[in-house]
């Protein structure tokens, strides 16, 4: 064993012995200077096993490990802090924290933060944090937060966020997100959001968001929005929407291209290879659709080429091999080339 590691184990089976014995040896003043053991109030360089009660420690703090009971997680460090290998044990922990296993807090935690294992607060991570496996608070996530796995809070994580399976929220996500597998917020999604698989909100998706396989929103999404394999919200989908398979809405407005596009009311063009369908007979195009068999129940206000174009009422024109209007008189209701309003 070196000088250096001697030293060390020296330190930490001092430190280990004062805590288990009382509040601590510190000196040259019991409130400032260099301490050993449980001072939970201090200001200096201090070394301790376990963090329990404290009030304030302020300076350059060296523990080992965490009290289990949290109730015994209290005050504050702010400084630098440095697990062998947790940096925790308070309420609040304000600085730099480092620890081989991890760094967290019991509220708040806010600077820079490293774990080997994990970062994580139970109520709000801000500043700049990477967690090994990762990143996690039970509120609010802010700041630039990279987890080797994942990234995640139970209400809102704003800032740019990396995790390298998944980034999920159980509120809002605002600001640059990337997830390997997913991003997924249970409200609403904003800013750039990137996935191999899946971006999905419960609420509305607002700005770029691309995967893999599937973006799709329980309310609306409004600006760029690429999917694999399909795009669909529950509401509406406004701006440019792109997808191999199908993009599907309620409502669609702007620019949508994919094998098969549907709704009940799209306004814009639409480009869909094999099949466009508007639901329902008061549904309505408004706009331009490609493809080869327009389906509309409802009405055609404008322009719809394919091969085979079906719609109850038409207020533009139909052009294809054959083109059905349902609403036009006998002889005018199925046309070859071309068909329009004949009434």
């Amino acid at each position: 064993m070196d000088r250096i590691s001697r030293v060390a184990l020296f330190i930490i089976l001092i430190s280990l012995s004062i805590s288990s014995h009382g509040q601590g040896f510190n000196v040259p003043s019991k409130d400032w200077g260099i301490g050993f053991g449980n001072s939970t109030r201090f200001t200096g360089l201090r070394f301790n096993f376990i963090d329990r009660n404290i009030e304030e420690v302020k300076g350059i703090n060296f523990t080992v490990w965490y009290d289990k009971n949290f109730e015994d997680h209290t005050g504050s460090f702010k400084g630098i802090g440095i697990g062998l290998p947790m940096a925790a044990g308070t309420k609040y922990r304000y600085g730099l924290s480092l620890g081989i296993f991890g760094v967290g807090a019991s509220n708040d935690l806010a600077g820079l933060n490293l774990g080997g294992l994990g970062v994580g607060a139970g109520q709000n991570v801000a500043g700049f944090n990477i967690g090994g496996l990762a990143v996690g608070a039970g509120k609010n996530v802010a700041g630039l937060n990279v987890g080797g796995l994942a990234v995640g809070s139970g209400e809102k994580i704003t800032g740019l966020n990396a995790g390298g399976l998944a980034l999920g929220s159980g509120g809002d996500i605002a600001g640059f997100n990337f997830g390997g597998l997913a991003v997924g917020a249970g409200d609403d999604i904003q800013g750039i959001s990137l996935s191999l698989l899946v971006v999905g909100s419960g609420g509305s998706i607002q700005g770029i968001s691309v995967a893999g396989l599937v973006v799709g929103a329980g309310e609306s999404m409004t600006g760029i929005n690429v999917g694999g394999l399909a795009v669909g919200s529950g509401e509406s989908v406004t701006g440019i929407s792109l997808s191999a398979l199908g993009i599907g809405s309620p409502e669609i407005k702007g620019l949508s291209a994919a094998l098969a596009v549907g709704g009940a009311k799209v306004t814009g063009f639409s480009l869909a290879p094999a099949y466009f369908r508007i639901e329902g007979e008061s549904g309505f195009m408004k706009g331009v659709s490609i493809s080869a068999f327009n389906h509309i129940q409802g009405s055609q206000n404008g322009l719809a080429i394919g091969i085979f174009n079906y719609t109850s009422e038409i207020n533009g024109l139909q052009i294809g091999l054959l083109n059905y209007v349902r609403g036009n008189r006998k002889g005018t209701r199925l046309l070859p080339l071309f068909n329009s309003r004949f009434n």
